[in-house]
């Protein structure tokens, strides 16, 4: 029969969990033996995103929490104010936002002194 000449291509899983679940996805693997195994898979990691404007951080690896807590510092983030919260153009606006706001107190004192001045 074909089915002996094929072989047998099912597998069953090999943990307690039968159900088709985030937390139980796997793959079909072979082994050198030629035997047809289960391997489970980790679930994908996600990149961290910007608190401003939601856009992924670039220079940080996307991880699992678990993960995340074994990587180093300088995996998870960039030698920058903000670095790993905020991406370069938030922080860049933040600064910008900043310098006008002093620069406009500078302005209201001076006008304010100017007006004393003149009366």
């Amino acid at each position: 029969t074909t089915a002996s000449v094929m072989g047998d291509n099912r597998v069953t899983y090999r943990r307690r969990l039968p159900y088709n679940t985030r937390s139980n996805s796997r793959r079909v693997h072979k082994t050198p033996g030629g035997k047809l195994v289960v391997l489970y898979t980790k679930k994908a990691g996600k990149v961290p995103k910007c608190g401003d404007c939601g856009n992924e951080l670039y220079g940080i690896k996307a991880a699992r929490p678990g993960d995340l807590a074994k990587m180093s510092k300088r995996m998870k983030t960039v030698t920058r104010a903000y670095g790993g919260s905020r991406c370069a153009g938030c922080v860049r606006n933040r600064v910008v936002r900043a310098f006008l706001i002093e620069e406009q107190k500078i302005v209201k004192a001076v006008l304010k002194h100017q007006a004393t001045v003149k009366k």
